[in-house]
């Protein structure tokens, strides 16, 4: 599937062309929702269009451009089509934790294919297990020196598009025999390898065009050079969750300001006045003016936020860059560690705050459209399906206990990867 793809030198390279593709994808996005068809031809556009690759480091060949803008152009694309914006979100974590855990020759090798446009999926979220922390796919040594895995993997965005796929996987090694310390590890494994079968399943209310289908790995057998350990990432103060989280934020914020436009533009162009406001056009009512009003208020404050807590991750990704140069495999310094806290407690209120504005707008569409925004082949329910959807990827309750212990006792926020 790999495509030879533009390079993208600066961030006002990648906003404008972000905003290009957004024009483009969201002609037909309520079309492609509406009949679950996968935006294969826009993804293609995507990697294509160099994007992609805006976060491979200068050293080898890339913009290296900071969270903060890729949050922009996640934000951008999602405002057209927040299924489209969600399926490079794991390509561009998992290009982080080459960043932040691949040796030299791993990122020469990944960093080299995502400029050429490989594109990376996901495959870590199993069923069955006590809590979505466990991992049932198994990382066992074979006698050749490589590792077999075997497991299913579900939600598995992005994985009917993708060049490579990311799976977490646990290490089954008791004895030791394969040479690797204990814990998880994420296999980069081509998505057409022997062994691998992806299947086209997921059947969501929203976010319906994401390709996020199930996943199986049966004896699939993989290289040493192929695996990154997981715990360089997540145990140490790195600014991985912060990242990834932060990406999420953005899709919700795109899906408030498309909801909102969306709305503004049906009060104003086919909605009816209520006949208590003795007004000629429903968008003079003072109480849908007023309720505009708040709605507008609910996504500049999501974008704004997004925006703070964009500027908190690129902190932490320099302190982390230049602790990384200087203390090899000694513990963070401080200034670090405090950065990376910083970073995912903003990163929490963006996320907080992106989630409400993305269910209230999309939900309120209706309020002040009235009856005929209803309408089934008009697909307005697309921006609430979306949010709904799309938002329940972690729940913000634990944001809230999280923003609260910082406040009363001190306590900086837990390494797990998805804050």
């Amino acid at each position: 599937m790999t495509v030879v793809a533009e390079r993208i030198t600066s961030a006002a390279q990648a906003r404008a062309t972000a905003a290009a593709l957004a024009d483009e994808f969201a002609v037909e996005a309520a079309l492609r929702d509406r009949e679950r068809r996968l935006p294969v031809a826009e993804i293609e556009r995507l990697a294509a269009s160099g994007l992609l690759a805006i976060t491979v480091p200068a050293a080898y060949g890339g913009a290296d451009l900071p969270p903060s803008e890729l949050a922009e152009v996640t934000r951008l694309l999602a405002v057209a089509d927040p299924n489209i914006a969600q399926i490079p979100h794991s390509h561009f974590v998992y290009v982080n934790l080459v960043r932040l855990a691949g040796s030299d020759s791993q990122r020469e090798h990944y960093f080299s294919r995502l400029l050429a446009g490989a594109r990376i999926a996901n495959a870590q979220s199993e069923r069955g297990g006590a809590t979505v922390a466990e991992v049932a796919t198994t990382l066992r040594p074979e006698d050749d020196g490589r590792f077999r895995i075997d497991g299913v993997k579900y939600y598995c965005t992005g994985s009917l598009f993708a060049d490579l796929l990311a799976v977490l996987v646990r290490l089954d090694d008791p004895a030791g025999r394969g040479g690797l310390e204990p814990g998880e590890y994420i296999a980069y494994l081509p998505a057409d390898a022997p062994g691998v079968r992806i299947v086209d399943d997921w059947n969501g209310l929203g976010q319906r065009t994401t390709g996020s289908g199930t996943v199986a790995f049966d004896a699939v057998i993989v290289n040493r050079d192929q695996l990154i350990a997981r715990s360089a990432a997540v145990r140490a103060p790195t600014g991985y969750g912060a990242f990834a989280q932060l990406l999420h934020a953005a899709i919700d914020a795109g899906i408030a300001r498309g909801a909102l436009s969306a709305a503004a533009e049906f009060v104003r162009t086919r909605s009816r006045p209520w006949f208590e406001a003795q007004v000629a056009r429903a968008a003079d009512d003072p109480l849908v003016i007023q309720r505009f009003g708040e709605l507008a208020v609910a996504v500049a404050t999501a974008e704004a936020t997004l925006v703070a807590a964009g500027l908190a991750v690129d902190a932490a990704t320099r302190a982390d860059a230049v602790d990384a140069a200087t203390r090899a495999d000694a513990p963070a310094a401080a200034t670090t560690a405090d950065a990376v806290a910083a970073a995912s407690l903003a990163v929490a209120t963006a996320k907080i705050t992106a989630d409400r504005a993305a269910t209230e707008v999309s939900s309120a569409l209706f309020e002040v459209s009235g009856t005929r925004s209803a309408a089934a082949d008009l697909d307005l329910d697309h921006f609430w399906r979306n949010a709904r959807t799309h938002t329940l990827h972690d729940p913000v309750r634990w944001k809230y206990q999280h923003l609260g212990r910082a406040v009363l006792h001190g306590t900086p926020p837990p390494l797990h990867g998805v804050i």
